[in-house]
């Protein structure tokens, strides 16, 4: 896995800092007032550097207005959602890897190897390259069958939230 090292305005070197990549469900979950986020907040806050597919820019922004569609958000939360996603975007909190014609080509390949047991959604398949090809050996989610696809391609699922 990609680690590297802070310093500190004194120039004192820091532990190493391991980042992990997320995919999009927990990069919502992150802001959503719901079961899991303080455990989603705290592996982010440990780990220093958050790593995701810059596709996440319209997941996120997608589930926040599913929420406020279905009701579990009122407008004003909504609203608030959206202007801490669009100043943790401008700030970089997230590192974002922009899908690339290459990632896409291996989500071409990885699909036409993958068996025909395997479920595993579009979006989901661009994130497991994108790790893959940023040298993750683990990507952490907490959907099911991303998770379950992630041998496919030699990457360790990990669910912070259990099962």
């Amino acid at each position: 896995m990609k680690t590297s090292s802070r310093k500190t305005g004194t120039d004192k070197a820091q532990p190493p800092v391991s980042p992990v990549y997320f995919d999009s469900a927990l990069v919502a979950k992150f802001y959503l007032n719901e079961p899991g986020r303080d455990e989603i907040r705290r592996l982010a806050s440990r780990s220093g550097i958050v790593v995701t597919s810059g596709i996440a820019v319209a997941e996120v922004s997608a589930a926040f207005h599913r929420k406020f569609r279905e009701g579990a958000v009122k407008k004003d939360a909504f609203d608030a959602l959206n202007g801490q996603w669009q100043h943790d975007l401008n700030h970089r909190l997230w590192g974002l890897i922009g899908p690339t014609e290459d990632l896409f080509d291996q989500v071409r390949a990885l699909f036409a190897r993958l068996d025909n047991r395997v479920f595993l959604r579009s979006l989901d398949a661009l994130h497991l390259v994108t790790a893959k090809a940023e040298h993750f050996d683990c990507i952490y989610s907490n959907d099911r069958h991303l998770l379950s696809a992630c041998p496919s391609l030699g990457l360790e699922g990990i669910n912070p939230l259990g099962s």
